[in-house]
């Protein structure tokens, strides 16, 4: 079960990773969370990322697809993985077949722009782990506090109209690339791809995610309510 879930900023990637990851016992692989540790371990190898992330740089293709690549030949990634919001660019698509990544399913967040600004302005995240809660959807148990470590919660630099905005315009060109190079036959074989409307309620989306996933018979599956 190797799976890539993408979708729109704010469309619940990180929700429905973590709940793929604890019901399938597969890990979630998200390169901020990989970037993360990047930062908090001393080691030499990764000193020049390192250096790119603390000056605010973009971290090249070549270099998140080694750091994808080491952590998928893990021991823990033997009977699958899911990919959180990764690939964000075409580059990185191309590079993934070019290394041999497999992938299974490929799982699309649809969602509204109206929703997607609605999410984003109330959103808080607690930087060292990259949990996220909303003042609305998902409170923290304590204001502004994070509920495992306590600790302070943070609005992202980006969670403003005029950065998802500009997220959701970038995401609707690289979806447009990334669909059609998986139109391609020999890449697609093997490929099942499943669109979801996320705008649904927690458990209803859970539900079909595995329904979806407990099928083995089909190529392709679009969410009929969308």
């Amino acid at each position: 079960m190797r799976i890539i879930l993408i979708g729109y900023p704010c469309s619940g990637k990180g929700t429905h990773s973590n709940f793929i990851s604890k019901k399938y016992k597969i890990p979630k692989i998200s390169t901020g969370d990989l970037l993360r540790e990047i930062i908090l371990k001393k080691n030499k190898k990764y000193i020049k990322i390192k250096k790119k992330m603390e000056k605010g740089e973009l971290i090249s293709d070549k270099n998140i697809i080694k750091l994808v690549k080491k952590r998928i030949s893990k021991k823990d990634c033997n009977k699958g993985y899911i990919l959180d919001g990764f690939p964000r660019t075409i580059k990185q698509v191309k590079m993934m077949y070019k290394e041999k990544l497999k992938i299974n399913f490929i799982i699309e967040l649809l969602i509204s722009k109206k929703i997607i600004l609605k999410r984003a302005l109330g959103r808080k995240i607690h930087l060292n782990s990259g949990r996220i809660y909303h003042k609305i959807y998902n409170p923290p148990l304590i204001n502004n506090k994070d509920d495992i470590t306590g600790e302070k919660l943070i609005t992202r630099k980006d969670d403003n109209i005029k950065v998802i905005k500009k997220r959701i315009n970038e995401y609707k060109k690289f979806k447009k690339i990334f669909f059609k190079f998986y139109k391609n036959k020999k890449i697609r074989k093997n490929v099942k791809i499943i669109k979801i409307n996320a705008k649904k309620k927690l458990k209803n989306i859970q539900i079909k995610i595995k329904k979806i996933l407990k099928k083995e018979d089909f190529c392709a599956l679009q969410d009929s309510n969308l």
